[in-house]
């Protein structure tokens, strides 16, 4: 029959002098390999988490920049249509010269030929 009550540890002797403590290693547990294997896995998964978190950071700041540069694209397209606006109208009074010259056949008046009318 085992006895009844509070049960002692055996205790084993220690030698005289330095202590024994264990090392960080044996303190961890990691002297089996199951252990040595789920602190490799849980490095796994932190840095591959903490590679998500920054491929997204910067995909984030990739798709801000595009956005920005698609507007000034766009700004860039209006500014280039008013400017084609503005050259077909500065183009059109040489135009309509030309084709009052060519096709009517008229011409500018001479100083002399020119009369000021007023409004009394």
């Amino acid at each position: 029959m085992r006895p009844r009550g509070p049960q002692t540890k055996q205790r084993t002797p220690l030698k005289r002098g330095r202590p024994l403590t264990p090392s960080i290693i044996q303190w961890a547990g990691l002297t089996r390999s199951v252990s040595l294997g789920v602190i490799v896995l849980l490095a796994f998964a932190v840095s591959s988490g903490l590679s998500v978190v920054l491929i997204t950071h910067q995909n984030r700041f990739a798709f801000n920049e595009l956005q920005e540069l698609k507007d000034q694209a766009n700004q860039f397209e209006t500014e280039w249509g008013q400017l084609l606006l503005e050259q077909s109208t500065f183009g059109v009074d040489g135009r309509i010269e030309q084709q009052a010259t060519e096709k009517l056949r008229m011409q500018l008046p001479k100083l002399s030929e020119i009369v000021m009318v007023s409004h009394d």
